[in-house]
């Protein structure tokens, strides 16, 4: 990925799917929420100067009308792997609950893991803790570890965790080890980039969620410096097969950072949909609309925060901040 201007590509790209997800804010209707978010990032792509392939999207050929694994996306320019998740949190959309994003990650052709769509355990720790954490370990040694490099106590430490009947015994865990848990619904993606960033309140991530959302957040760990390490859970017997037709020979296999996303040049994009802890919702006035957008890359190493007005092409509209 060559060209230093692309990320703003796909700026464009995560703020159209936020804004038709956001039309269908509270509505309920979290199929229908996915769908227009779906069908705004793909029509977006369209547009888009690059040759690219999706790599992590919305399910295989046969499931999937669109954004696939495998579509060939864009209009022609460098060969960019492309990983999406058009709208994080689709019943937090339906709702009206904070943290519903729109996502996108890319990188050179091969620079990410072709993850199954199945389940991950996964941990996510900030810079600090960095490899000081073990998947393997126990919650409570980990706990300990992240404490020390934060050089505070295991009971100032807050641990997000989806709230999950499969997550009774983590959460059993973590409590008897002293930290504080933050329970969450949906969205352990913008919970994990929350944890690699100074100041949110948020130390850890740890549970089962998906494996294609761990692609995504390594994508934001490359960026952030921050770390997440995962296995891949199989819990029916199809899982197997889908693993190896991907050609991962060791499904017990730990995944670390640069394991998901080995690319050197690394962009992700997040816009949000609704309020949260790192982006504002989109808003809706009189003339026009407010995205508010995240995008990193790695080369160059930036993080960049966008509040965007998308103002009516009319030579009386009133521009409000």
């Amino acid at each position: 990925m060559h060209r230093e201007d692309l990320f703003l590509e796909f700026v464009r790209v995560v703020e159209r799917a936020a804004i038709a997800a956001a039309r269908t804010m509270g509505q309920g209707d979290r199929r229908y929420s996915d769908q227009m978010a779906v069908e705004a990032m793909r029509k977006e792509m369209e547009t888009v100067d690059l040759d690219g392939t999706i790599v992590i999207g919305e399910g295989e050929r046969d499931e999937a009308p669109m954004l696939y694994v495998g579509e060939k996306v864009g209009k022609g320019g460098d060969a960019v792997d492309i990983a999406v998740d058009p709208l994080e949190g689709t019943n937090l959309c339906a709702t009206g609950s904070n943290n519903a994003i729109t996502v996108m990650g890319a990188s050179e052709r091969g620079g990410l893991l072709n993850a199954p769509d199945i389940y991950m355990e996964k941990l996510v720790v900030g810079p600090s803790s960095r490899g000081k954490v073990d998947i393997n370990a126990p919650v409570e040694d980990n706990l300990r570890a992240i404490a020390k490099c934060l050089q505070r106590e295991v009971h100032d430490l807050v641990v997000i965790v989806l709230d999950r009947p499969r997550h009774e015994r983590l959460i059993a865990e973590i409590r008897k080890a002293g930290a504080r848990i933050h329970l969450i619904g949906d969205g352990d993606l913008s919970a994990s980039i929350s944890a690699a960033v100074v100041g949110t309140g948020v130390h850890a991530v740890m549970g089962i969620g998906g494996a294609p959302e761990g692609v995504l957040t390594a994508a934001a760990m490359r960026c952030l410096n921050g770390e997440i390490q995962g296995r891949l859970v199989l819990t029916k017997p199809a899982d197997k097969d889908r693993v190896q037709k991907l050609g991962i020979t060791d499904p017990g296999r730990v995944f670390r950072t640069e394991d998901l996303v080995p690319g050197q040049s690394v962009i992700f994009a997040a816009c949000g949909v609704t309020d949260g802890a790192l982006l504002k919702g989109v808003r809706f006035f009189g003339d026009g609309i407010r995205t508010h957008t995240l995008v990193m890359t790695t080369r160059p190493h930036l993080v960049r925060f966008i509040d965007t007005i998308h103002a009516k092409d009319d030579p009386e509209v009133k521009i409000r901040f």
